[in-house]
């Protein structure tokens, strides 16, 4: 299937353009994410995780958080597990005050479906510390393993360089979005660790239509000896432009699919990811690209 039969879109020409908006969009992310601060889940602030089981069917999940917001003094993450419900929460409250504020308000507002508290774990100060900065260190260590696998497979740095560049361009973006509507979107968008597992799909994803690029880019620059580069690697992007629409068409349909009927607690991944393909598209030629054409222009003006 191809929706572009010989497509001639300026995108190198257009390239400082492209500049412009992620140097804005980075710069904004930046700007929320030191003076707003991340918004952690308790996976990586800590507090208490309790896992309640219900007589019968469990109750809507966007429901108990609702309900327990104001007994607990914070909003809880809810989550179903299995038949069971896992109840994620900060509250100043411990112990047995907090198994009796949950099942006193569950109780009390499902009367018809009695509760219990079959398990109750405390994740502590430090522990959550400890697997924030391993879940930072797999994003990093991720994209030094990137770097490598590209110097390798196209034998130059500026290829590794311009890769490693979108897909630092990519997070770092998705990041700024979750901490700038953070207290806007009717979901939550704390960050924890299905969201980190959703950052290093992001980064697969990207680095995938960037090696497409890349590829392509390769093959071109042999046959294509005599023509300016920018101009060889633009025909390059075109040439690829109807695999890289229809890979991010058909990828955004099931992720949408999944933000639209995946229920609560699947709304902050499948965000991510739509953000993440969204961007993934845009950093290969805007990014990674248009930076490969700038660092390879340069080396040829000094040899």
């Amino acid at each position: 299937m191809r929706l572009f039969e010989d497509p001639k879109i300026e995108f190198i020409n257009n390239r400082k353009i492209g500049y412009i908006i992620s140097g804005l969009l980075v710069l904004a992310s930046f700007g929320a994410i030191i003076f707003k601060g991340l918004n952690f889940g308790i996976d990586f602030r800590g507090g208490t995780e309790i896992v309640v089981s219900f007589e019968g069917t469990s109750p809507n999940v966007v429901e108990i958080r609702n309900v327990l917001s104001e007994p607990l003094a914070s909003t809880p993450e809810v989550k179903t597990f299995g038949e069971d419900v896992i109840i994620r929460t900060d509250s100043g409250l411990e112990g047995n005050a907090l198994r009796t504020a949950i099942l006193s308000t569950l109780n009390q507002q499902y009367s018809d479906n009695p509760s219990s508290i079959i398990k109750l774990d405390i994740v502590g100060p430090r522990f959550a510390e400890d697997l924030r900065d391993a879940a930072a260190m797999s994003i990093f260590f991720a994209l030094g393993i990137i770097f490598v696998y590209v110097l390798i497979r196209f034998k130059k740095w500026y290829f590794s360089l311009g890769a490693v560049a979108a897909l630092f361009h990519d997070v770092i973006i998705t990041l700024g979005i979750f901490t700038l509507f953070y207290e806007i979107m009717p979901f939550s968008l704390d960050i924890d660790q299905a969201i980190i597992a959703a950052f290093l799909t992001i980064v697969g994803y990207s680095l995938n239509d960037t090696v497409v690029v890349f590829d392509r880019i390769r093959e071109n620059s042999l046959i294509f000896k005599t023509e300016a580069y920018d101009r060889m690697v633009n025909r390059s992007i075109n040439n690829t432009l109807s695999r890289t629409v229809v890979t991010s068409m058909t990828t955004l349909i099931a992720v949408g699919v999944l933000f639209l009927f995946g229920g609560e607690v699947l709304k902050g991944l499948s965000f991510a990811l739509i953000l993440g393909v969204i961007l993934g598209t845009y950093s290969s030629i805007f990014v990674a690209s248009a930076l490969l054409v700038d660092l390879q222009l340069k080396k040829a003006e000094k040899s």
